[in-house]
Order: structure tokens, then sequence, then C-alpha cells
């Protein structure tokens, strides 16, 4: 029997996940969770086999989550399931260690057959990021220039880019202005960028915002 752990913030979400996973006799969904703090209690609570996990949940970094889970339990097989598309978290969900990616749009019995291939040691990706993490594991592709961002870099990079100020960015993830004035200058080196306009016409072409 393999144990999953649902982690979404989204209420009727995780009964609609719970139904499809339940419907199949080798899988029992064994805990729910809303939020990051909630995952990671869970995670910490009990030895769960896959965790089904939405990149976006309240109080924490969906990647910086991934990492955390992985130090927890090792063992513990992660599924990435979001609306979002694979340009926007898919390698680096893959780089932190998660086992899977999937979208939302997929079909139900997609979710099933990836929760058993990863549980069995697999890993489950689109034909498209397949590809595109070979070409990068192999170094013949450096991927767009959003992939040369560190983690907390990114996530200022999709702020600034949906307009917020540098001082409302601060705000947001609990930082001095300071330290988010020095992370925008290296994105926008890193980007071979000069303004945030610039920024978020990048972020729109690659569906970052």
């Amino acid at each position: 029997m393999i144990k999953i752990l649902i982690g979404d913030d989204h209420p009727v979400v995780r009964l609609g996940l719970r139904q499809i996973l339940s419907e199949a006799s080798d899988l029992h969904v064994g805990g729910e969770a809303g939020s990051a703090q909630e995952v990671v209690q869970a995670v910490k609570d009990q030895h769960f086999d896959v965790i089904v996990l939405d990149i976006n949940l309240p109080g924490g970094n969906g990647v910086e989550l991934i990492g955390q889970i992985r130090k927890l339990r090792p063992e513990a097989r992660v599924l990435i399931l979001t609306v979002y598309s694979e340009s926007q978290y898919a390698v680096r969900s893959i780089k932190a260690g998660a086992a899977g990616f999937l979208n939302k749009e997929s079909a139900p019995d997609k979710l099933t057959e990836a929760v058993r291939k990863i549980a069995s040691g697999g890993r489950w990706v689109s034909p498209e990021l397949a590809e595109t993490l070979a070409s990068v594991l192999a170094g013949e592709a450096e991927g767009p220039p959003h992939e040369r961002l560190s983690d907390r870099e990114f996530e200022i990079l999709k702020l600034l880019a949906s307009g917020k100020t540098v001082s409302q960015v601060a705000a947001e993830l609990s930082l001095s202005v300071k330290t988010i004035s020095t992370h925008r200058t290296r994105i926008l080196k890193k980007m071979n960028m000069k303004t945030n306009a610039e920024l978020t016409h990048y972020a729109i072409r690659h569906g970052l915002a």
C-alpha cells in the first residue's frame, strides 16, 4: 500500500485529489496539509511514501519546502502537482529533489500513474521536460536566463515583475529593503537587464507573471 500526503491550500482540491487517489486499491491518502508548516509537521510526525505537493503553499517557498522534506525524510518521494507551467518551476523543482512534476490539468489517471511510478523509484516528467533535463544535465544547454537565478532571486524576480516595489517585496518576504535591493542588482546583472520594466516584459514572455 502506497501512503500519500496531499499538500494543497484549497480544501476542494484536496477533496478531489483524495477521491481520485482513493479509487485505486493500492493507494492510501494518509494525511492532508494546507500550508508549508502543516506539510513539514506531517512529514515529521508520519512516514509517507509519496507527497503530492502544490508548489505554491502559504507560509513557505515551494522549492525550499522540497529541500526540507528531503532532509527530514530522504526516502519520501515528492510529486509536484500545480497549475504553473513547466517553464516556471519544473527544472527548479527536480533539481531541488522532486521526483516528478505534473500539471493539474492532466487527466486523473495520470495522477495515479505518476504516484505509482515515483513510489517505485522512478520519475514522472513530460517528454518535453525530460528532453530539457537531459540537455541541462549533459551541459548542452544552460536554459533560459531565469534558470541561472537562485531560488530566492527567482522568487524576488516574480514579485518585482508583478509590479511591486522593493519596499513592498521586502515587507512581503520579511527582509530588509537593503537585502532586496542587493538581490535586485544581482538579478539584473544575471539577466543582463537594467530596469524592472525589462524584468516584467521578460516574465510575461516566459509565463512567469
